[in-house]
């Protein structure tokens, strides 16, 4: 069983397809290491939500599950870069150095670990979720609420995401 592994997304907002991959790997790594990508953006069509606030989010949806605290998960801003091996490089040190995996869905996050020699398992998209089917459903004002676990859909109520998402459309 590896050691670290670390899960790298942007999280905006965590959704249930999130969910499923942190219930696998809890039961392949002894440690969980969740990466926040861009932790600076907000406030945007794109990335509504704050680094603060999904990290509550996440936390919220992991203590729903009772993912935390039976298991060594944390969570840790990943700030962006312009050199991909700098990054990368950069985001094993915030995770604590020791991470025998990474785990992602996207496919620029992919190559630069791959080229620092970091094995990667790479996500498969659960059909019909994803982080900007939510928000476009949030900007449309239709149900989007089953595509997220039920405290994100309440944390994301209880600081007017919604609201602040038909903003843009």
């Amino acid at each position: 069983m590896p050691n670290t592994c670390l899960f790298i997304g942007r999280f905006q907002p965590f959704h249930n397809g999130h969910l499923i991959v942190l219930k696998g790997m809890v039961k392949l790594c002894k440690r969980i290491v969740i990466g926040i990508g861009s932790p600076h953006e907000s406030g945007t069509a794109e990335s509504p939500f704050s680094s603060a606030e999904r990290h509550d989010m996440i936390q919220r949806a992991l203590q729903g599950v009772d993912l935390i605290p039976l298991h060594d998960i944390s969570l840790v801003d990943m700030p962006d870069g312009e050199d991909d091996a700098a990054w990368a490089k950069r985001c094993l040190e915030l995770a604590g150095g020791d991470v025998a995996k990474v785990w992602t869905g996207n496919a620029w996050t992919q190559k630069s670990f791959e080229a620092i020699n970091v094995p990667v398992q790479a996500i498969k998209e659960v059909p019909g979720i994803s982080a900007t089917e939510v928000r476009r459903r949030m900007t449309a004002g239709e149900d989007w609420k089953k595509l997220v676990p039920p405290e994100v859909a309440e944390f994301i109520a209880s600081v007017e995401g919604v609201e602040r998402m038909q903003k843009f459309g």
